[in-house]
């Protein structure tokens, strides 16, 4: 059986993955070089599982998504660091949160991240990570316009240097 690794890249990666170049339309680089040195940086997680406090923030709306599958909640939660699996509940409807629950560390590896830490391969890991629901509406409208915006500046305002997107 024949994998396609490029499947789920978003189209301006793909391209450059392959060696083809930039898509029409596309010609401006998706990324940016590192400049800060990892053992100088701070360093925050960006889980994609739909993770959330149950005790104080509310969950993903998986209700709206139910009634329109082609939806998915653009909103994003701050997840503490020292956050427990029992003060975590999930909220996606595309994987099986089973495990999850069981070990957040699965998609949001903060105590991974502190030890990264504390052997000093990074400066730091950041106080608060950020959780979003990974499946979107094709648009990406509500991200554009609204959760972009506010989640970098949750993350400057705490001097993080770098995002690592930790996939459900």
């Amino acid at each position: 059986m024949k994998v396609d690794s490029y499947r789920f890249l978003p189209r301006s990666f793909r391209s450059y993955y392959e060696g083809r170049g930039p898509f029409a339309g596309e010609d401006k680089l998706v990324w940016a070089p590192f400049e800060k040195r990892l053992q100088e940086s701070r360093i925050a997680l960006l889980t994609s599982a739909g993770l959330y406090l149950k005790r104080s923030q509310p969950s993903f709306d998986v209700e709206r998504e139910r009634a329109n599958p082609e939806w998915g909640d653009p909103s994003w939660r701050a997840i503490p660091a020292a956050s427990k699996a029992s003060d975590l509940g999930v909220a996606h409807l595309h994987i099986n949160d089973v495990d999850l629950i069981a070990d957040p560390e699965i998609s949001l590896p903060a105590h991974l991240l502190e030890r990264l830490a504390a052997d000093r391969v990074i400066g730091s890991a950041a106080t608060e990570h950020v959780s979003v629901m990974g499946y979107q509406e094709r648009s990406l409208e509500g991200w554009r316009d609204t959760t972009a915006a506010e989640v970098i500046a949750h993350l400057r305002s705490q001097g993080v240097d770098g995002l690592i997107l930790a996939p459900a």
